[in-house]
């Protein structure tokens, strides 16, 4: 059976992972999946510094469950009265954000934690909301229906209602990501109807990233506390590479990888990037970008979906075993020789952007000239 990539109704597909950390000695243990029974999958969106991942159960029917793990332990977190439900992330409170169905069978963005149980976050005045971010004092990012029909990306105020962050002149926008000072990173559609990257600042208000030389869409999906801005952009050659931006200049992590379409997922406090990248059709392979090294990892020795890197460094995603996900995570270091060569033949990932509504990357070989390491 194929991956059910059909499984979120618009965010970011594929966020999985699995591996439980030990906060005395960052243990890493090899151990893949939530203990879901034979047929089902796991998909993990985070995982925080106590080893408490927010992930998925996906059954084998296709139904999704909204679930933390930890330490062989999982949690249902339920829903809003409807049948399913995911999570996207997880702060360093054990606070998760996700959405779930209403008993009416719409999408909400929802906020959890053990204490409480799970939030409705509501809506912009439409029907459907997903939450995508959260920080460690609690803000939340997403994006939600208007009442004109239309996403809008939202950040949660001080009493957890949705502020609309309006657009870049045309009809929607999608948060993605958001740092500890309120800054949001996603995708934003302009007048002329094109999608671009944005960040938006208390103050100031939403602003256009822009794009990689020639590029005439982009979209941004995380940032750290330092403001470094990561995501994927069209090239003048209309393919898509993975780009990390810096405030000043937008750094092309595509042509360093020099071949296939690469999308930056996500970034950590040290300034780590992390993404994927599909070479020739075959199966997703992870990027790491840390200390202006780029390293490609080997297949087999890195995820088939690539999602984030924890400030410890650990890479969260998942394997793909040829017939479901199973949640996984590995070091940012790869192992220095291969244990095993069996890749799978062949699967074309569609990236869906949460952000931004880009679905498919169709990249070829990029610039040269920088260091690269295929693992």
């Amino acid at each position: 059976m194929l991956p059910r990539f059909s499984c979120f109704p618009a965010p970011l597909l594929g966020l999985c992972l699995l591996a439980a950390v030990s906060t005395a000695s960052a243990t890493i243990y090899a151990e893949r999946g939530f203990g879901e029974k034979d047929g089902n999958g796991s998909i993990a969106s985070d995982l925080n510094p106590a080893g408490l991942v927010a992930g998925i159960i996906m059954e084998e029917e296709g139904r999704r469950r909204a679930v933390t793990y930890q330490y062989g332990r999982l949690r249902e977190l339920g829903t809003l009265g409807g049948n399913e439900g995911f999570t996207k992330a997880i702060n360093t409170h054990g606070v998760v954000v996700g959405s779930a169905q209403t008993a009416s069978g719409a999408w909400h963005a929802f906020r959890f934690e053990a204490a409480g149980g799970m939030r409705d976050l509501g809506t912009l005045g439409g029907n459907s909301s997903y939450a995508t971010a959260i920080t460690r004092d609690g803000m939340i990012a997403g994006y939600a229906d208007t009442s004109a029909g239309d996403f809008h990306a939202f950040v949660t105020k001080a009493d957890l209602s949705l502020q609309d962050l309006g657009t870049l002149g045309g009809a929607s926008s999608y948060a993605s990501g958001l740092n500890t000072h309120g800054v949001v990173v996603g995708t934003a559609q302009r007048g002329d109807g094109y999608r671009r990257a944005f960040v938006y600042r208390p103050g100031t208000g939403m602003q256009e990233i822009g794009t990689l030389p020639g590029g005439r869409i982009s979209s941004a999906t995380a940032i750290n506390d330092a403001g470094l801005i990561v995501g994927a952009s069209e090239t003048e050659k209309r393919r898509w590479h993975a780009f990390a931006w810096d405030g000043k200049r937008m750094l092309d992590l595509g042509a360093m990888i020099g071949q296939g379409d690469s999308y930056a997922t996500a970034v950590n406090a040290a300034g780590h990037v992390v993404g994927s990248v599909n070479i020739n059709g075959f199966e997703p392979m992870t990027f790491v970008y840390k200390e202006g090294v780029m390293t490609v990892r080997r297949r087999d020795d890195g995820l088939y979906l690539t999602n984030k890197i924890t400030d410890a460094g650990l890479v969260v995603g998942a394997v793909y075993t040829g017939h479901k996900f199973q949640a996984f995570a590995v070091p940012s270091q790869a192992a220095p020789a291969p244990q095993r060569s069996n890749p799978l033949d062949w699967l074309f990932l569609t990236f869906i952007l949460g952000a931004s509504g880009v679905a498919l990357y169709q990249l070829r070989a990029g610039l040269r000239g920088q260091r690269t390491y295929f693992m």
